[in-house]
């Protein structure tokens, strides 16, 4: 983030005839803002968000996926201020320090706003991030979306929400686009949007930060207090998704903007096109014949990735 002149005033508070000095500066937007006028306006761009992709009203039910980290965190802090019906939902992958870490820090976190967190052990459901690593030939990454997503859903239902929200930013969804477009993966593209429809059993899933970068959630995080996971996954660690960071953040220092222009002009430029496509090409959703969970097979991934960890167990 572009640093600030000396004894820059915030852009809000000049307008109003005060004299606050500015603690951050936006260049993409070129806001110079003080911290309160800083907080209200991340607040006020998840709500234009929200309402720009009509992902939810007052009324709807929410569950924030929580992972400990400040993205997560930050959303839920700002949908409980914004009055959204929000509660939390961690998943304990079982990554050794990084699961204890991270799920104390969502605890404290849900006691700190007074919302209900719901948590559940990965091992007691399928097995552990690094016994499901070691017994497939997925990449550790695709396995834990794979195996997230699935207990999101289920439990979504079960507890009875009907809006799942994730913490993904701006820097996540242009580093997406970025990998897919590369591979130019009309599958994947087709499903890149804010918002994906409920629709089979499947609960609506949303991502309201999809236009606040990485380093705003962190600011965020950092002037409300959010304590918050501040290493890696281990598992992550060279992952293509943070290599594309890296050179699209390398881009977005010459160029301010890059990112959201990248990933906004997709969106209203592209996806209708590929919208079309996708209303010629519908996948067909059915339900899985073990766990009666939708699927796109006649045996969910979940499942299938079930039945491996049992055969790798009983040769072992």
């Amino acid at each position: 983030m572009t640093k600030l002149k000396k004894g820059s005033r915030c852009t809000i508070c000049k307008a109003k005839g005060e004299k606050e000095k500015a603690v951050v500066f936006l260049p993409h937007h070129r806001l110079a803002l003080c911290k309160k006028h800083f907080v209200e306006w991340f607040e006020k761009r998840v709500e234009k968000t929200i309402k720009e992709f009509k992902m939810f009203s007052k009324k709807d039910r929410i569950l924030v996926a929580v992972s400990g980290g400040k993205d997560s965190l930050s959303l839920w802090n700002a949908l409980n201020n914004l009055g959204y019906e929000a509660d939390g939902f961690y998943i304990d992958l079982g990554i050794d320090q990084y699961s204890e870490d991270s799920k104390k820090l969502s605890i404290e976190f849900s006691k700190k706003i007074g919302r209900n967190l719901y948590i559940v052990d990965l091992k007691e459901e399928i097995a552990s991030i690094p016994v499901i690593n070691s017994s497939t030939n997925r990449p550790a990454c695709s396995a834990c979306g794979t195996v997230k997503r699935y207990y999101m859903n289920k439990y979504a239902k079960q507890l009875g929400y009907n809006i799942i929200a994730t913490g993904h930013n701006l820097d996540d969804e242009a580093a997406v686009l970025f990998g897919n477009t590369l591979h130019w993966d009309i599958n994947y593209l087709k499903k890149q949007y804010p918002v994906l429809r409920e629709e089979g059993g499947f609960i609506r899933k949303v991502k309201p930060l999809c236009k606040i970068t990485e380093k705003e959630s962190a600011l965020y995080a950092f002037f409300n207090n959010i304590e918050y996971i501040e290493y890696e996954c281990p598992f992550s660690e060279g992952a293509s998704s943070i290599e594309y960071k890296e050179l699209l953040s390398q881009l977005e220092e010459k160029h301010p903007g890059t990112k959201l222009k990248f990933y906004a002009d997709f969106l209203r430029k592209m996806y209708p096109i590929l919208k079309e496509y996708e209303r010629k090409e519908q996948e067909e959703i059915k339900i899985c014949k073990i766990c009666g969970e939708p699927s796109f097979n006649d045996i969910c991934s979940v499942c299938r990735l079930k039945g491996i960890i049992e055969k790798a167990s009983t040769n072992n």
